[in-house]
This record gives C-alpha cells, structure tokens and sequence, in this order.
C-alpha cells in the first residue's frame, strides 16, 4: 500500500469524522435528518454521525452507503448502539445498489462535495425515490461571494488531495433542483469559526417532481 493509499484509507477517515463532528454542523444537521419519515436511505452513511437524529417514531426502516470501510465501522457500531435493524453497505453513490422507488425519504449531509459525479449520483438518488419521495440535504459548496469563489478554485486542487476528493465548488441548491426536484430551503450561510472557502452551506427539503 502506497502513503497516498494508506492516508486515504486511515487518516481521511478520522479527518472527516472530526471535522464533520463540529458543534455547529451538528446543529444544522438537527434541523435537517428529524425530518426523515418512512423507509430512509442515507448516502454517505458512514461515521453515523446522523443516526442519532432519526426519529424513531417516524422511521420503519434505514439503509445506507458509504465507499469508506473505516466510516462504515462507524455507522455499524452506532446502529448497533441504537438497537435498529439497518442495511448498511459499502458502495458509491452513482450506482446505488437498491431498486428503483424503493425509500420514502433520501438523506444526504456533506457527501456530494466528494463523489466523482454529482449529476448521476443525484439522478440515483432520484430513481430509488418513491414517487412524491423526500430528499433533504445539508452540503457546502459554492460561496455565493467572488471573492471567495476566486479562493474556491484556488485551494480547491490541493484541497481535494488532502480531503479525499472533496470539492468546494460544486453548486448545493441549484444542483438538486436540476436533478428534477421542487427545493423548498430551510436556511444557508458562512459557519462561524471555519474559512469562508470551506463553509458556506445550504440545507433544504426537496420533493422528487413528476
């Protein structure tokens, strides 16, 4: 194993564990995974950083997705911690292995920065949406300021070698409407305490449309 490999697969982990672990993304994250109804599907599970938040009077069943072997450590061992039955996979979002309008409510809290193809990684979250489904993301992305877009594609290079492929320019809310859904936000903005380059965040609830 390479040191890239090896920093790959043991230091972006416990990387992206602590920093999306931070009071304040918790915070948003509470406003967001709550709302989650039905059978939920959850990519980028790994780390179980949102399995607390489900409500357990709302939800009947919980599946989810995670490339990371060490993260999906972690979601194993919080569902097991919460006593719930949850079908836990390790996969990549642009070929989810499920059927197709099979979940009533999709997750998605700071995954579509990383993946290789936001576009098809949407249009499969789309597809195993049930008809009328619920889509509720909490991502960062592309500051709305150019000032800080211009840093945006600067660090972004490095950036992206450092933080297993994340990304900090790809568009949040006008990504998931493109996607064929009807956007409803719930709020966005600059995190205190973090660089601007790195925390501008839109969260939301969107509906599949026809």
């Amino acid at each position: 194993m390479g040191i890239a490999s090896w920093y790959d697969e043991h230091v972006v982990p416990r990387i992206i564990k602590l920093g999306c672990g931070q009071k304040g993304i918790a915070d948003r994250r509470a406003q967001v995974v709550p709302r989650a109804r039905g059978r939920v599907f959850e990519i980028g599970c790994g780390g179980g950083m949102n399995q607390p938040l489900y409500d357990p009077q709302q939800v009947t069943g919980f599946a989810g997705i995670d490339p990371s072997g060490k993260l999906l450590d972690y979601a194993r061992e919080q569902a097991a911690r919460k006593g719930w039955q949850a079908d836990i996979r390790q996969g990549f979002g642009e070929n989810i292995p499920f059927a197709d309008e099979e979940f009533d409510t999709v997750v998605c809290t700071y995954t579509l920065c990383s993946v290789d193809n936001n576009v098809q990684v949407l249009s499969e979250l789309r597809r195993i949406l049930k008809p009328g489904g619920l889509f509720l993301f909490l991502e960062h992305g592309r500051a709305p300021d150019p000032g800080v877009q211009r840093w945006q594609e600067r660090v972004e290079p490095i950036w992206k070698r450092l933080m297993g492929g994340c990304h900090l320019t790809r568009p949040i809310t006008e990504a998931v409407r493109d996607a064929g859904f009807s956007v409803t936000p719930i709020d966005q903005g600059y995190m205190k305490g973090m660089p601007r380059i790195a925390s501008w965040m839109e969260w939301g609830e969107a509906v599949k449309s026809d």
